[in-house]
């Protein structure tokens, strides 16, 4: 993984960065640093190239790459398929050999095709001045864009700045719907640039205008060439009848209700093929690491660490972890929660309550420690991890209790979150990209052996559970649509869902757990399981017509009981912020989508 930034000039005027930029590059990309300009002989545009390397797959490659021909590359992703890499091989090295041959556009979106993982580019083609870039299918890589009009200047970056008052610049999302290509010679001559569009092959592929970067004009290529998708496409089958099973509707069923519908859907053959893929799919992941990681790495030191709330997605990503981990590696467990406020104690009563025979065990509730860290997703991790402990004794599961005051907070939002979440800015944005940048960086306390001590992770890969409530109906949105519009209204809205994902979480997601020098990584996005699950009918996936906690994600609640788990099996869909409470430490009158002051900076 990496940081990188390009600006393509078409004056003489260079406009430099926000000096938190090339910072917030080097935070994403510890490892290496380097910048290289390409200037057009006689053809009035200059490229910028600034990378900012994280190891991460075989021998360090440092960025940007320069081939013989003088062709450009900078590649902040990884292969987990589609393209041979060797075990000592960088994924980089291979994607700029294999560009290397490409000797028209076809070819290269072949190639693009092929790779299964995430990625995001920018690629100068000597050959033609072509300038292209893009993010994959789902869009698991961050990559921004703005354009100057006054400088006659665009930028394409990792992480942008958020900046506020007359001289901040309009970043938005480089659209996952395809790649782009610039005809450096034409942009030149005419002064103003203009993109060609290679989309994605799939249903609803419009490029929005209004997501082009400001100034910039927009086509689909002329040759109709598209990137071929990396997934089956959805499934819209609707069920003929309903054919449920009989089961009492109330809103705690138990992990035997569960073991029964397992049984009696006869959902094995789709249970089995799951944990196959996704088994599979958190192998690559975890897996895939430098050389001197696989062969050296310190019994004490963690290769792997996952967002753990001690829900179905994020404990069913550790069971499968458990598999592929080496034995004497642990696994870290990162639990966030932000500070609660001690209730306010009831005045006690003038008059002294009558004694009662009870009233030891009545002194002792009313005189329980209070701990302002308690908040629901520390509850069901502690829980969570009893399980996992049940499930692998053997394996040194460590819980890292990361906790989180307000004044952290605050401090830490305006030192850095708020230019990562950007552009993003609703209240949503901050509670999640807050939430997730303190569970990333990893610092907290672990308690081994009866001793409580401060422990940061040194994992550099982090595993995250997104993209299973969207494949699987998990949110109550989901809900509300299926009440309101059955099978088909449900379908529809499962459609817009991975479609939306790159602009809505992933691109934030990206750009918040890579500031600490670390990758995310995520299992329920593999091409391979995406595929599996779009092939299956609706109905297999969620029946919404039984309680929270079983209904919504149900073929994963009956995965997770395959898997051995239990309680975490039927736990209700609980959204970070509210699981981690930061929810209740910010303006509690605020909705989700309302713009959110707190991430402006002046």
């Amino acid at each position: 993984m990496c940081g990188i930034f390009c600006q393509l000039s078409l004056s003489s005027a260079h406009s430099e960065p926000h000096t938190s930029v090339p910072e917030h590059l080097k935070r994403r990309g510890p490892d290496w640093s380097n910048d290289l300009t390409v200037t057009g002989s006689d053809l009035g545009y200059r490229c910028f190239f600034s990378a900012h390397v994280l190891h991460m797959r075989g021998l360090l490659t440092t960025q940007p790459v320069q081939d013989a021909t003088g062709n450009v590359l900078m590649w902040n992703g990884e292969i987990f398929g589609g393209l041979a890499v060797g075990s000592e091989e960088n994924d980089t090295a291979v994607v700029c050999r294999r560009l290397s041959f490409c000797k028209n556009p076809s070819q290269i979106l072949t190639l693009l095709s092929a790779v299964r993982g995430p990625w995001a580019f920018v690629y100068y083609q000597k050959d033609g001045d072509f300038l292209w870039f893009g993010r994959d299918y789902f869009g698991r890589r961050s990559l921004l864009w703005n354009f100057d009009a006054n400088m006659l200047a665009l930028t394409l970056t990792s992480v942008a700045a958020q900046v506020s008052g007359p001289d901040c610049s309009f970043w938005q999302e480089v659209p996952a719907v395809g790649v782009y290509r610039i005809d450096l010679k034409a942009v030149a001559e005419a002064a103003s640039v203009s993109l060609e569009v290679y989309p994605w092959a799939r249903p609803g592929n419009e490029l929005i205008s209004e997501a082009i970067a400001s100034g910039c004009r927009a086509t689909m290529n002329q040759s109709g060439l598209i990137l071929t998708s990396p997934v089956s496409p959805l499934n819209f089958s609707l069920p003929e009848s309903s054919n449920k099973m009989e089961i009492p509707l109330n809103s705690h069923l138990s992990v035997e209700d569960l073991e029964e519908l397992l049984a009696s859907k006869e959902k094995t053959v789709e249970v089995k093929q799951l944990i196959e893929v996704l088994s599979e799919a958190v192998r690559r992941r975890v897996q895939s690491l430098p050389v001197e990681a696989q062969k050296h790495s310190p019994k004490d030191n963690a290769s792997i660490a996952i967002l753990f709330s001690g829900g179905i997605d994020s404990m069913i990503l550790a069971a499968l972890a458990d598999r592929h981990v080496p034995a004497h590696q642990p696994i870290d467990l990162l639990n966030v929660a932000f500070r609660l406020q001690e209730p306010k104690k009831q005045k006690e009563p003038t008059k002294k309550p009558k004694k009662h025979k009870n009233n030891l065990a009545d002194s002792k509730a009313d005189h329980r420690v209070f701990n302002p860290f308690d908040v629901p997703d520390r509850i069901t991790g502690r829980a969570g991890l009893d399980e996992l402990k049940h499930l692998n004794p053997e394996r040194r599961w460590r819980f890292v209790e990361i906790n989180v005051t307000q004044e952290e907070l605050q401090e830490m939002r305006v030192q850095y979150i708020c230019h990562l979440v950007h552009p993003l800015d609703t209240v949503l944005d901050d509670s999640i990209g807050c939430a997730v940048w303190f569970a990333a960086r990893g610092a907290g306390m672990v308690s081994e052996d009866g001793e409580q001590r401060d422990f940061t992770s040194t994992a550099k890969v982090i595993l995250t559970g997104i993209g299973a409530d969207e494949q699987l109906a998990g949110y109550s949105r989901h809900r509300v649509k299926f009440k309101s519009s059955g099978h088909e209204g449900l379908i529809q809205e499962l459609a817009l869902e991975l479609g939306r994902i790159s602009s809505r979480n992933l691109g934030r997601d990206d750009r918040v757990i890579g500031d600490h020098g670390k990758e995310a990584r995520f299992p329920y996005l593999d091409e391979d399981v995406v595929s599996y699950l779009n092939s299956l009918p609706v109905w297999e996936k969620a029946d919404l017509s039984l309680p929270r906690g079983v209904g919504e994600k149900l073929l994963l609640r009956l995965t997770a009981k395959q898997l051995g788990l239990g309680r975490s099996a039927v736990l209700p869909k609980r959204a970070m912020q509210f699981g981690s409470r930061i929810a209740k430490m910010e303006d509690s009158h605020e909705k989700a989508s309302d713009k959110c002051t707190r991430l402006l900076t002046g």
